[in-house]
């Protein structure tokens, strides 16, 4: 049996620096959430077919763990991927929320290509594993590289690690789920305008708990969370005051106060 462990993130700062090809490019400072996580197991198992348990309630094609195991398919022409896949089925433990900012979409996708590479010796770099992941999701280089933290830009596939001490962090994840995609259809149409591509450029060398005690400010650093104020109206209803919003959300999180 094979395991690994896919951990969620939160964006200490988000900010939208462009849009091209359909897609906006960021800058982001990820930082990894050392004891939230996902576990990806390959056990032993007959197969007719590629097997998944554990995300039951996401359709086979649109499970990012089945688009890597397909593009590393059609990547490598790995003949050793297939028949492994017949002996062996994927099995996923989630703790990681959905639609919540956590990554976690994208953390189990870049686990499953990491231990595939391991369970059949695939001779592929981390960076070429990276470049295949990016093809799938912006965020799964980070979690393909699995830096602690790391500075994000591009289209998520620039990932520069920042050394800095790690951060304890404390999650409030409500009962609402953000679409990501709705999100940023909301930024796109009433926020780009307001876009400053170089607002932040010089607060990526701050370390991750400065830079939260230097800028109180939820909106200040995470250009999508007007938009998912927008997009869920439900959200101002809560009590965030003292929280930072991850990602296009639905989490809040803060430092843990020892």
């Amino acid at each position: 049996m094979y395991s690994i462990k896919a951990h969620a993130k939160v964006n200490i700062f988000l900010k939208i620096t462009g849009h091209k090809e359909g897609y906006h490019t960021l800058l982001s400072r990820f930082v990894r959430v050392d004891d939230l996580y996902d576990t990806i197991e390959f056990i032993p198992c007959e197969c007719d077919s590629f097997t998944i348990e554990g995300c039951e309630s996401v359709p086979l094609e649109s499970n990012t763990i089945y688009k890597a195991y397909k593009i590393l398919n059609e990547y490598t022409g790995d003949l050793d991927i297939l028949n492994f896949f017949y002996k062996h089925k994927v099995v996923v433990t989630k703790r990681i929320p959905s639609q919540a900012g956590l990554g976690g979409g994208s953390s189990d996708a870049a686990a499953f290509m990491r231990l595939v590479k391991e369970a059949c010796n695939l001779l592929l770099s981390t960076e070429e594993l990276a470049q295949i992941g990016s093809k799938i999701g912006a965020d799964i280089p980070f979690f393909i590289y699995n830096y602690p933290s790391a500075n994000v830009s591009g289209f998520g596939e620039v990932v520069h690690p920042f050394d800095e001490p790690p951060l304890s962090l404390e999650l409030f994840t409500p009962e609402l789920g953000c679409d990501t995609s709705e999100v940023y259809k909301t930024y796109h149409k009433y926020l780009m305008r307001t876009m400053d591509p170089t607002s932040f450029f010089g607060r990526k060398k701050i370390d991750s708990k400065t830079l939260l005690g230097l800028i109180p400010d939820p909106i200040a650093l995470n250009d999508l969370y007007p938009a998912a104020l927008a997009t869920y109206p439900e959200i101002e209803k809560l009590d965030t005051k003292g929280w930072f919003f991850s990602g296009s959300g639905s989490t809040f999180f803060k430092p843990k106060t020892n």
